[in-house]
């Protein structure tokens, strides 16, 4: 009796919540295929229109522009999230300046652009690239002695060209040829990891390599199935009771059913524990359960992708060399850092440095002697190295670090920046184009809108986590993930339990 008691309660527990969480199983599944393969599919764009509202672009928001560089006769680029524009110093009219990129808005991801030997070096998600300035020509791309081709920062050391991936430094004189620098360690050096980066790959696969995310692939695949055909056994005696109901044949549909059941069983249990154990990784990336984790450091897990010898892999994000200090200035993941030249000595921590939110830095542009203008989603700051002091820019105020768990986002969302002879704007990530100078910037051509469309990537990145229901709910929409995954795991749960007490009592009857 106590047996069929819990059995009905498993069933409930499995049915019930199973039929609801179904469909966004599907999505979170689908969705996170393509954030696996990101290159497999830059290719492919989605029209903005078909996206709700607050993913069109108004005034220049959602980083369509990260920097601008001074070109020829007094025109100007600007490049971002929209790819490549030129337009004049006084901006008015733009146009396309991205051909020979590869096909895909993905692909015109511009991080930097600069102007060295009559040529322009573009540094994009997937590579550099190089356009030469006389002529009509186009962008090609420059085969870099390194795997990991995802540029962080292009920049200039007199007549030296700095390339910045997010694992090495590439150093060039001529843009063709490129010696790769392997950054020394930083002072104080302990080889951990940050707890969210592993239980980022674990939920990825990215872990194990390729055949992890393999894996994970098969698992997204597993959870289609199982929605599936969860979904078909709840609706099969419906329709077999509707097909008896008017006397119509229903052995094939049965048989049909009891498939259905086979099939959703034996996949069930043997992937409910890789289910499990991924779902649970993949609540932990989303708040709120990530704020306990944020800061803390791991232990590196041996033979893994994290596994490198290289102490600042996937941490480096930015790059200035300073004349007066006579050192290279890094913004990475675990802060500023300093080094010199010849890079002999262990790299030392700048105190104090400016906030920089999690996403990275999208401002760093020298202002005067040893002084910097910094921009993140944590807001603008002023930087000065002589005064040893660091003020809110728009404000004016000295910056105070918060304490305990700070807000990851700041009032001032800085996406960007734009100088044009005496005029500049800064990009606010939802306000867009800001005057620095009190000249708007004008509003964004239909030319630009229409080819500035949002990639299948980006699309799913904003399915997996829930972002793509804000418009519906609100800033509720953070619950999304932790939610829907304690759902999705008490019903992987409660299935097994079904499955393992129905088993067991098959076989006594056996």
């Amino acid at each position: 009796m106590r047996k069929n008691k819990s059995l009905k309660i498993f069933r409930k527990l499995h049915k019930w919540p199973g039929i609801v969480i179904a469909l966004f199983a599907i999505l979170f599944a689908a969705s996170g295929i393509v954030m696996n393969h990101r290159q497999t599919f830059s290719s492919i764009d989605v029209s903005r229109n078909l996206l709700p509202s607050n993913y069109r672009y108004q005034n220049w928001n959602l980083a369509a522009v990260r920097g601008s560089l001074p070109f020829k006769n007094d025109s100007l680029l600007i490049f971002g999230n929209i790819g490549i524009w030129k337009t004049t110093e006084n901006p008015e009219q733009f146009t396309a300046f991205n051909q020979g990129f590869p096909k895909g808005i993905d692909s015109r991801k511009i991080y930097s652009v600069v102007r060295f030997k009559n040529e322009l070096f573009a540094g994009t998600h997937f590579g550099l690239f190089r356009r030469n300035i006389i002529g009509t020509d186009e962008w090609h791309k420059i085969d870099l002695p390194v795997k990991q081709e995802r540029i962080a920062d292009v920049n200039l050391k007199k007549d030296t060209l700095l390339v910045l991936t997010r694992h090495y430094l590439l150093k060039s004189t001529d843009g063709t040829t490129f010696e790769t620098i392997q950054l020394p360690e930083p002072e104080g050096y302990e080889r951990k990891t940050g707890l969210f980066n592993t239980l980022w790959e674990l939920h990825s696969g990215e872990l194990l390599g390729l055949p992890g995310k393999l894996i994970v692939d098969l698992l997204g695949l597993v959870t289609i199935l199982l929605s599936v055909t969860g979904l078909l056994h709840f609706f099969f005696p419906k329709l077999i009771k509707r097909r008896k109901m008017k006397q119509k044949p229903v052995k094939t549909l049965a048989k049909t059913f009891r498939t259905n059941l086979r099939w959703h069983n034996v996949v069930g249990y043997i992937f409910v524990a890789f289910l499990i154990i991924n779902t649970l990784a993949g609540i932990h990336l989303r708040p709120p359960l990530l704020i306990p984790i944020a800061g803390k450091k791991v232990g590196i897990i041996p033979g893994t992708h994290l596994d490198s010898p290289n102490p600042w892999f996937d941490k480096l994000r930015r790059v200035e060399w300073d004349e007066n200090l006579n050192q290279y200035i890094f913004s990475t993941s675990e802060g500023f850092f300093a080094s010199g030249e010849n890079f002999a000595q262990l790299l030392q921590p700048i105190i104090p440095q400016p906030p920089v939110s999690v996403m990275g830095l999208n401002v760093f542009k020298p202002v005067g002697e040893m002084q910097y203008l910094t921009g993140s989603f944590n807001g603008m700051f002023l930087w000065d190295l002589q005064t040893v002091r660091v003020s809110d820019f728009f404000s004016g105020a000295p910056y105070t670090a918060p304490q305990g768990m700070g807000n990851p986002i700041g009032a001032n969302m800085a996406a960007g920046l734009v100088e044009a002879g005496d005029n500049a704007w800064w990009f606010d990530y939802n306000r867009g184009a800001i005057s620095l100078s009190g000249k708007p910037f004008p509003q964004m051509p239909e030319e630009i809108l229409k080819k500035s469309p949002m990639s299948l990537w980006n699309v799913s990145l904003e399915v997996h986590t829930g972002r793509i229901f804000e418009h519906l709910v609100g800033p509720f929409y953070i619950l999304y993930v932790p939610l829907a995954g304690l759902c999705l795991i008490m019903v992987l749960v409660s299935g097994f339990f079904v499955w393992w007490k129905a088993h067991r009592k098959n076989k006594q009857k056996k």
